[in-house]
C-alpha cells in the first residue's frame, strides 16, 4: 500500500514536493526494485536538490516522539475550533452563526475516536448519499466553515451570505483562508500552528456578524476593498451579500454546477493529439456563446471547485456553456467577486470584457 503526501500543505517542504508513503501488507512484500524503476521513469535527471532536502526535512520533522507530538497538537487544535464554534452557537440560540462542516457528534474533550469521523451512509449531514461503508474519512484538521444560504440537498433559503465576501472579509482582517466555495470556505490547522490561533478566526467572524446584522456600509468594513471597487462604496455589507444570494439562487447555480461535472462528457480526440495542436497553433480563440460542440484545446478548470471540467480533446456541451454563460455574467455585475476559470480567456474589446476559450482550429 502506498500514498502520496504534498509536504507544501502541512510540513516544511517546498512546493511540487512531495513524499510517497509506503507500507507492506501483512501477506504480500513490496517489491522494491519495480517500484524504484516506476518511479525513476517519472524523475528528472537533474533533479532540484532544494525540494530534495526539503523532503528530508519534513521527514526528520515526522520522526516520533516530536512528530507525532506536533500532529496529536494541530488535531487537538482543530478539534477545539469546532466546539468553540459549536459553544457561540449554542450561545446565540436562535439567531444565526456558521456551522463546521463535519459529523453531528463531537467529543466533548479529548481526540476523539477515529471512528468519530467515519463517513457513514445514513449520515445526513455529509450530503454525498450511499457511501461505501467503512470506506471514507474526514480529516478533522482541515476544517470547512459553511454560512448560511445554501443546504446539503442545494435548496436555497430566503436570504443567505456568499463565501466569497465572507472570505473578502477575512482577507481584509488578515486571514487568508485555502479555498471558498459558493457558501463554504476552507481552512488547515497545520503542523506547527500557534495555539489558540483559531481564537482570532473566531473573533472575526463575530466581528462579521455584527457589520452584517447592523448593515454596515462597505467602505466602513472593508475600505480597502472600496479603494479598488468604489461602486460598492455606499451598499450595505448585509444588501450585497442579499444581492449576490439572489443572483445565485435565481440562476440555481447549485444545481447548475452540478449538473455541469455529471454532464456527459465526448472525447473527440486524444489528449495528446489536442495538445498539439495547441502546440503547432493550429487553434482559435472561441467565444462562450460559440462553444457549444466545440473541441477544447485547454484543461478547462471552474474555481471554485477547482476540479477540472474538461481536458484537452473533449467537447463543449450545452450544460457546460451555460455554466460558462453564468460566469461571465456574475462577474458583470459583480466585479471583485469574480469566479475564476482556468482556461477561460478574457479580453477587454471596445470597452467591454469578452471572454473566449482556445479550441482546436475546425476544418
Amino acid at each position: 500500500m502506498f500514498s502520496t503526501q504534498s509536504t507544501h500543505k502541512l510540513l516544511a517542504g517546498l512546493s511540487q514536493a512531495s513524499q510517497i508513503l509506503v507500507q507492506n501488507s501483512e501477506n504480500r512484500q513490496l517489491d522494491l526494485a519495480s517500484f524504484n524503476e516506476a518511479y525513476l521513469m517519472h524523475t528528472s535527471t537533474s533533479p532540484q536538490y532544494a525540494i530534495i532536502a526539503s523532503c528530508d526535512v519534513a521527514a526528520a520533522m515526522m520522526e516520533p516522539p516530536g512528530g507525532t507530538a506536533l500532529v496529536e497538537e494541530s488535531i487537538a487544535e482543530a478539534l477545539d475550533f469546532r466546539r468553540a464554534m459549536r459553544k457561540v452557537d449554542e450561545e446565540w440560540g436562535a439567531d444565526w452563526w456558521f456551522k463546521v462542516w463535519g459529523p453531528d457528534y463531537l467529543a466533548d474533550d479529548g481526540m476523539a475516536l477515529r471512528e468519530d469521523w467515519m463517513l457513514r451512509a445514513e449520515d445526513h449531514w455529509h450530503g454525498f448519499g450511499k457511501l461505501a461503508e467503512g470506506f471514507n474519512m474526514l480529516d478533522p484538521i482541515k476544517a470547512t466553515i459553511i454560512t448560511p444560504g445554501l443546504d446539503v440537498e442545494g435548496h436555497f433559503s430566503d436570504w443567505g451570505i456568499p463565501a466569497s465576501i465572507l472570505t473578502r472579509y477575512l482577507s481584509e482582517h488578515g486571514i487568508i483562508v485555502e479555498k471558498t466555495g459558493l457558501y463554504s470556505f476552507f481552512i488547515m490547522f497545520t503542523i506547527g500552528i500557534t495555539k489558540g490561533r483559531w481564537n482570532t478566526m473566531v473573533t472575526e467572524l463575530q466581528q462579521f456578524k455584527d457589520a452584517y446584522d447592523s448593515n454596515q456600509p462597505l467602505w466602513r468594513v472593508m475600505p480597502e476593498f472600496i479603494a479598488k471597487q468604489p461602486r460598492y462604496e455606499k451598499i450595505g455589507l448585509k444588501d450585497l451579500c442579499q444581492q449576490i444570494h439572489d443572483f445565485y439562487a435565481a440562476k440555481d447555480v447549485a444545481r447548475l454546477t452540478t449538473e455541469m461535472y455529471l454532464s456527459d462528457m465526448e472525447p473527440a480526440m486524444r489528449p495528446t493529439d489536442a495538445w498539439s495542436k495547441m502546440a503547432h497553433r493550429e487553434i482559435e480563440r472561441v467565444s462562450i456563446d460559440e462553444l457549444e460542440g466545440r473541441i477544447t484545446a485547454m484543461l478547462v478548470t471552474p474555481y471554485p471547485p477547482g476540479i477540472p471540467l474538461l481536458i484537452p480533446g473533449e467537447r463543449f456541451n450545452a450544460t457546460i456553456c451555460n455554466y460558462l454563460k453564468f460566469v461571465r455574467e456574475f462577474n458583470e455585475r459583480f466585479p471583485g467577486f469574480e469566479t475564476d476559470v482556468h482556461g477561460l480567456v478574457s479580453e477587454v474589446v471596445d470597452g467591454k470584457k469578452k471572454y473566449y476559450v482556445d479550441c482546436v482550429r475546425q476544418g
